[in-house]
């Protein structure tokens, strides 16, 4: 058994508006399958695929309580496309942040998540717009550890400051642990989601998660079709119904 790693999972007071600014930074379509939840994926596209990792916010009564340790990285595939993209984030209504002598761009949202915009890279070449989904962490070997037993992904590249996991397909963003100390993390609202393969059962990986090292958590969710768990340093993320 094994997980599929569909979507981040954005909260925001006003989940229209959060994802018309990504729909736009990425040039993906926005929509909605309920109210209070927006969903942002790539045109032409059938959700999930690994090709890539969607997008959905959803609306919250109270965001600031809201407290995550994982970014998105944005691939460019040239200097000039580069500069390009972060003056139209700029203008749709992101915010430059961070330290400026650094190969990417630190830009934060209109709701004040942190993400890059990273110079051109080879190894993200192929990814589409997202490289990656970053998670800041106190140990990245044990994250990738974990998370390459839950889900169907590769580890690619392990080491004490930095871990990076792929889907096993070869195509879409990574998944990347990055050791951070907790003074220095950027606080997000941007969690990961998973869902089980049609043929597979959602408690059955529920519990096989629990076994990995995950722990149930109580977002104040009640009765909902997904399950809230958080991983071994603690980072929420949900066990979606499979489909």
């Amino acid at each position: 058994m094994a997980l599929r790693l569909v979507q981040v999972n954005f909260k925001s007071p006003d989940d229209q508006a959060l994802g018309r600014f990504w729909a736009d930074a990425l040039g993906w379509n926005l929509a909605s399958e309920a109210p209070g939840v927006a969903n942002v994926e790539p045109p032409d596209y059938t959700w999930p695929h690994p090709s890539a990792l969607c997008i959905d916010v959803v609306a919250v009564p109270d965001p600031e309580t809201v407290r995550y340790r994982a970014r998105l990285d944005l691939a460019t595939t040239s200097t000039d496309h580069h500069t390009e993209w972060v003056a139209r984030l700029t203008t749709l209504g992101a915010t430059p942040t961070g330290p400026r002598d650094v190969p990417w761009t630190t830009l934060a949202d209109p709701d004040g998540n942190v993400f890059r915009v990273l110079q051109p890279r080879e190894t993200y070449r192929d990814t589409g717009p997202i490289a990656a989904v970053v998670v800041e962490c106190a140990d990245p070997r044990a994250m990738a550890g974990f998370w390459g037993e839950a889900i169907d992904w590769t580890v690619h590249a392990m080491t004490d400051q930095h871990a990076a996991l792929r889907s096993s397909t070869g195509v879409g963003p990574y998944l990347e642990f990055v050791r951070t100390p907790p003074e220095q993390s950027v606080w997000t609202r941007v969690h990961l989601d998973v869902m089980p393969y049609p043929e597979d059962d959602q408690a059955a990986e529920v519990t096989r998660l629990r076994h990995l090292g995950a722990t149930p958590v109580d977002l104040g969710q009640g009765d909902v079709p997904w399950r809230c768990l958080a991983d071994p340093e603690g980072n929420d993320f949900c066990v979606l119904h499979p489909r």
